[in-house]
């Protein structure tokens, strides 16, 4: 039986055009399916479906996501990604709560991200927080000084002196949310095309029911960002909220709403 999938360009040059009519008759796509973005069951056979390519190093895996949660599209990870998508895949995935901080490496500085839900205006908003260990100068100055806020700035991000209110959407940046899991973080490319990775964790982040539930639902996540030494690794989302309200307060904090990759 036919299914409701859609296959973008991308993904059939990937896949080829005879592997996509075949999914698209139904020969090779499941009927139900567990969305690769929210972890709740779909049907291809009774609702828009997305195919989503994950393409490492040396393997790819072909995943199926609700049309609403996730367009159809390509998605690069690492070797080491991908095989943390197959364990999440195949029900292994492990869950840890709020406050995890992970860690990525980019050329400037060592980012910590933390995941959180966030109470605005008496409704609960996916957030990541993100502090760097060190100072992070701008590209091609020396010298003492911090000019990550300013450099978020630059991008967008807007000042917070009080989370009161929803941070402005910054369009061009998105959350990748994919497999139940957080991996990374994206901003425009300077040279147009697809988006780049600003962020990227080392191994897909695992998230809260309760996490991905408002970001699904919300299909965006608040992005707060602070210089060294202002958040700390809290342990729990209410000490998160009390370091994220005193830094608002201090002038030491920026955000933004960043919709979900390709929404």
């Amino acid at each position: 039986m036919p299914r409701m999938l859609d296959v973008s360009d991308a993904v059939r040059a990937e896949i080829g055009d005879e592997e996509a009519d075949r999914l698209l008759a139904g020969e090779n796509a499941p009927g139900s399916y567990d969305c690769t973005s929210c972890r709740t069951p779909g049907d291809s056979e009774q609702e828009r479906t997305s195919t989503v390519l994950f393409v490492g190093d040396e393997t790819a895996v072909l995943a199926f996501a609700h049309a609403s949660c996730l367009p159809s599209q390509v998605v690069q990870v690492t070797e080491e990604q991908l095989q943390g998508a197959v364990r999440s895949i195949d029900g292994v995935a492990r869950e840890t709560t709020a406050g995890t901080p992970q860690h990525s490496t980019p050329e400037q500085a060592v980012l910590g991200v933390t995941s959180g839900l966030v109470l605005i205006e008496g409704e609960l908003h996916p957030a990541l927080v993100v502090e760097p260990t060190t100072p992070i100068v701008r590209p091609g100055t020396t010298g003492a000084g911090d000019d990550f806020l300013p450099l978020l700035i630059e991008q967008g991000f807007l000042p917070v002196t009080e989370l009161t209110s929803v941070p402005p959407v910054l369009h061009g940046w998105s959350v990748l949310l994919a497999m139940g899991q957080l991996h990374a973080v994206l901003q425009p490319s300077a040279a147009g095309g697809q988006p780049v990775a600003w962020w990227q964790a080392h191994q897909p982040l695992q998230v809260t029911d309760g996490w991905r539930s408002a970001a699904n639902k919300h299909q965006q996540v608040l992005m707060f960002a602070a210089p060294v030494g202002s958040i700390g690794r809290q342990p729990r989302e209410d000490l998160l909220r009390d370091s994220l309200d005193k830094s608002a307060v201090r002038g030491k904090l920026v955000g933004a709403a960043l919709p979900l990759a390709g929404t």
